[in-house]
């Protein structure tokens, strides 16, 4: 089996720390080192079971952890403003975001809530519109903003003219788009603050390969079984070419965490499928383009201003 590398997390204690998709996966190690190294935990979850299950086995890793659960369905707007508000109204400032969370691979097109392709509209818009929703309170501890992507987004392109695949939709080209959006955002909203004296950094990371959660059964999805990548994914991380769960997350703890970690930075591990977290040369040509960093903002608040209503 391959090792997970050592890396060393500074004292976090005092910082209030949001990691969407913690539930299991890389998500729960996430939130499993950020609370061992101090800080306070806040996972947004759509299930209620699989997130005490969640805090169940952190707090059985880390006795004192001080995690707890919200509820959010980023494929709902609604769900993500309410939320949003409930942790602005508590007013608590937070000092890390990692927005984690995402879908992969439904077995056929479908929609969220508010009628966008599913992969594009749960892991760009929903994080999107949360990351807006909770500016307040990353303007007030100058928050470090990490945003998770994928191998995916090494190539593909956002179509501008068929953002939520009605036509000639196929499944990997959206994840690929989504996840190219997840990317351009994260560093448009580093540019952004800068521009505007925010104090927010603004990074990137993304896991490699590992057997995470995504591709297996889901019957919410409509996936009964498992893919047969999945199984294959298994077999490689067993042989050491690609990570395990636990190194997967390694990526974006660093860009979270690290004292020398700034914005519009890019982390991965140092096999691109697995290896230790480094800190990449260059972004991936579908994410080096600042015009459409800044035009995936402009659609992003259109499409979120219009289905909220503003």
């Amino acid at each position: 089996m391959p090792r997970t590398p050592h890396i060393a997390i500074p004292d976090l204690t005092g910082n209030l720390a949001v990691v969407t998709g913690a539930s299991d996966g890389i998500g729960r190690v996430i939130a499993t080192r950020l609370a061992a190294a101090g800080a306070e935990v806040i996972m947004p979850v759509r299930s209620a079971a699989k997130g005490q299950a969640a805090v169940e086995h952190i707090r059985g890793q880390v006795p004192d952890a001080r995690v707890s659960t919200r509820p959010l369905d980023l494929s709902s707007l609604a769900s993500v403003g309410g939320f949003a508000a409930g942790l602005v109204e508590e007013g608590r400032p937070i000092g890390i975001f990692i927005n984690n969370a995402g879908v992969m691979q439904p077995p056929h097109r479908q929609v969220t809530t508010d009628g966008f392709e599913l992969q594009f509209g749960t892991n760009h818009l929903g994080h999107f519109a949360l990351t807006m929703g909770l500016l307040p309170l990353l303007r007030e501890r100058g928050a470090r903003v990490t945003h998770q992507t994928s191998i995916a987004a090494r190539s593909g392109a956002i179509d501008w003219d068929d953002l939520n695949g009605e036509t000639g939709y196929d499944v990997m080209r959206s994840y690929s788009a989504s996840k190219i959006a997840v990317g351009l955002f994260a560093r448009e909203l580093d540019a952004r603050s800068r521009a505007a004296g925010w104090g927010i950094s603004s990074n990137l990371a993304h896991p490699g390969v590992s057997p995470t959660n995504l591709l297996a059964a889901q019957p919410g999805l409509g996936r009964e079984k498992e893919t047969g990548g999945r199984r294959m994914i298994r077999l490689t991380s067993h042989l050491g070419i690609s990570g395990t769960v636990a190194s997967a997350a390694l990526p974006a703890l660093v860009a979270a965490t690290a004292p020398d970690a700034r914005g519009d930075q890019f982390y991965g591990p140092s096999r691109t499928t697995a290896g230790r977290p480094v800190l990449l040369g260059e972004f991936w040509k579908p994410l080096q383009s600042s015009d459409d960093a800044r035009r995936l903002w402009d659609v992003s608040e259109r499409l979120v201003g219009a289905r909220a209503g503003a």
